[in-house]
């Protein structure tokens, strides 16, 4: 029952394995006006018919064969999903306070004795539909809610990370001035990744997060960042320092794509061997950033940087295959390669850095 269904659309379904007392409640709903209501006499019919029915609310004998009401409830309970309420008047002859208290343990939501007095039930069914609509519409407006809340985080998460991608962008203007290196590595990193057998999302993510890299080039002066030439041992220190920065500027969110961007930003210069920036060998530098560092590295040798000419595709594809065990996880350069090798067959494949 929706929120602007009235009451007598409400669907109700009566369950008494005696057919008089089937009639009996039936004719009574229907000249109250009430128009979906529906019966059974067969206990095993039951979970089937609330399951294809989806009542409103349920009047439920307790004796009966096959299935007791008992054991209907227990079904019912297991049928209903969590937060949902089908409120269950019970009409039975066993007047025994113990069955009572059994009978709303078990979930029934009211309790009344044959012989019943109609009108006594016609007021009780009206007073917990009532309950359920007002249940219905309580719902409703929580989901509608929710709906609002998770629309409004995405909206403010992806403002959030928009501010980031922004940053990188203005970082990487300062060395490369089409501003397409972020976009090229975050491509690269998405292909490598997915013929790793990485799930399609998290390649993307991972795509997305590694075109964060270098957003800690902001904190690097220009005088070095766009030094012609070689770098001074305390320039290539200033340069290092990139990484802490990117790190930190990209710390403590809650956005799954900036925490894996944080780690990419930390590790993107670690080698296999472990003579990166920090010492982190083999397995202990994360995947995504083995992965970024592959891709950072192919898309800097075939593009032109201050301090070098762009390299020609495939002097850079023998540099990644030299490096395979040295600076690069093995098993990225292997999965890199394959997606290489698709793109010689299929040009649109192809990495953006070629």
């Amino acid at each position: 029952m929706n929120d602007a269904m009235p009451l007598l659309a409400a669907r109700i379904l009566v369950v008494d394995d005696e057919e008089p007392n089937v009639l009996l409640l039936k004719r009574a709903l229907e000249q109250q006006g009430y128009e979906n209501v529906r019966t059974t006499s067969d206990s095993r019919e039951v979970a089937e018919t609330i399951v294809e029915f989806q009542p409103d609310l349920l009047l439920l004998d307790l004796l009966m064969p096959h299935i007791d009401g008992f054991g209907l409830l227990e079904q019912i309970h297991q049928l209903i999903p969590a937060g949902n309420y089908l409120p269950i008047l019970v009409l039975t002859a066993d007047a025994t306070p113990e069955t009572k208290r059994r009978a709303l343990a078990a979930g029934a939501s009211d309790f009344l004795t044959k012989p019943f007095d109609l009108s006594e039930v016609v007021l009780r069914i009206r007073n917990m539909l009532q309950t359920r609509r007002l249940h219905v519409e309580l719902q409703g407006q929580r989901q509608l809610l929710e709906e609002r809340v998770r629309t409004r985080t995405r909206e403010l998460e992806q403002a959030h990370i928009e501010t980031f991608e922004r940053l990188a962008l203005a970082a990487e203007y300062r060395d490369d001035d089409t501003g397409q290196h972020t976009r090229r590595v975050g491509h690269t990193a998405r292909l490598v990744a997915s013929v790793m057998g990485i799930r399609d999302d998290e390649a993307a993510l991972i795509g997305r997060a590694a075109g964060l890299h270098d957003v800690g080039k902001i904190g690097v002066p220009d005088r070095i960042l766009l030094k012609p030439g070689k770098l001074e041992p305390e320039e290539f220190e200033v340069v290092k320092t990139h990484t802490m920065i990117g790190a930190k500027i990209l710390s403590g969110s809650r956005s799954p794509l900036l925490r894996l961007a944080e780690q990419i930003a930390l590790t993107h210069h670690e080698r296999w061997d472990g003579s990166g920036y920090a010492g982190l060998t083999r397995e202990n530098i994360p995947l995504p950033g083995r992965i970024a560092t592959v891709a950072d590295v192919f898309d800097a040798l075939t593009h032109v940087r201050p301090y070098k000419e762009a390299w020609p595709l495939e002097r850079a594809l023998e540099e990644v295959a030299d490096q395979r065990g040295r600076q690069f996880d093995p098993g990225v350069v292997d999965a890199f390669f394959a997606v290489i090798d698709e793109a010689r067959e299929d040009p649109s494949a192809m990495p953006l850095s070629a």
